[in-house]
C-alpha cells in the first residue's frame, strides 16, 4: 500500500497554518494540497456564475493565485474561515468581472464596435531607391547615428560612446536626422 502525504491528513486550518509559517520559503505540498482541494470548489462556482469554460478557469488561476500570495503573508486572521474566505473572493471577483463586462457592453452600445469602425492600414513598403537618394543629403554625423541605432539597433548611450557625443546629444541627432528623413522621403523627386 502506498502511503499517503502527511498534508493530505490536515485540515483546512492546519494547511494555512503550514503555508502561514513557511513565509518567506514555499511549503509546496501543502500549497499543492490546498489547490488540489480549492481549485474543483472554484472552477464550479465560476462554472456557475459566468457560464464559460473559460472564465471560470481564468477565475480559478485568480482567486486561488491570490489565496495563496495571502496566506504567504500571514494575512487571513482566522485559519478555520479559510472556505468561507476563497467563497467571498469569489463572489468580489464575480462581481468585478460582471461590472466590467456590463460597463464594456453600455460603451458599445453607445459608441459602437470599435472594431467595425476601423480597416486594417495598408502595409507601406519602403522605397529603396528613394531612400538611397536621401541618405546621402544627411551629414555623415547623422547618418553614423542612424546606422548605429537602427542597423546595429544599438541604444543611444552605446551609440554616444562610440562617436564621442553625450547621450542626450545622440537623440537629439536621431530625432532631427529622422525629421529630415522622412521628409525627404515623402516628397517625389529628390536630386542629390
Amino acid at each position: 500500500m502506498q502511503a499517503l502525504p502527511i498534508t493530505t491528513l490536515l485540515d483546512d486550518a492546519a494547511l494555512v497554518r503550514a503555508i502561514t509559517a513557511a513565509a518567506p520559503r514555499i511549503d509546496s505540498q501543502a500549497e499543492a494540497e490546498l489547490y488540489r482541494r480549492l481549485a474543483p470548489r472554484v472552477r464550479l462556482y465560476g462554472l456557475r456564475h459566468l457560464r464559460d469554460p473559460h472564465a471560470a478557469n481564468d477565475l480559478m488561476q485568480q482567486i486561488l493565485l491570490m489565496t495563496l500570495e495571502r496566506l504567504r503573508a500571514g494575512k487571513l486572521r482566522e485559519a478555520d474561515m479559510l472556505a468561507s474566505y476563497v467563497l467571498g473572493m469569489c463572489r468580489m471577483v464575480v462581481l468585478e468581472i460582471r461590472r466590467g463586462t456590463f460597463r464594456r457592453e453600455g460603451l458599445l452600445q453607445i459608441y459602437g464596435d470599435a472594431t467595425e469602425a476601423t480597416e486594417a492600414a495598408e502595409p507601406r513598403g519602403l522605397d529603396a531607391a528613394q531612400l538611397s537618394r536621401c541618405l546621402p543629403q544627411l551629414s555623415v554625423r547623422e547618418r553614423s547615428v542612424l546606422v548605429l541605432s537602427f542597423f546595429a539597433d544599438k541604444p543611444a548611450n552605446e551609440v554616444a560612446a562610440e562617436l564621442g557625443l553625450e547621450p542626450g546629444n545622440a537623440r537629439v541627432i536621431r530625432h532631427r536626422a529622422l525629421l529630415k528623413l522622412r521628409e525627404c522621403m515623402s516628397r517625389k523627386d529628390v536630386s542629390t
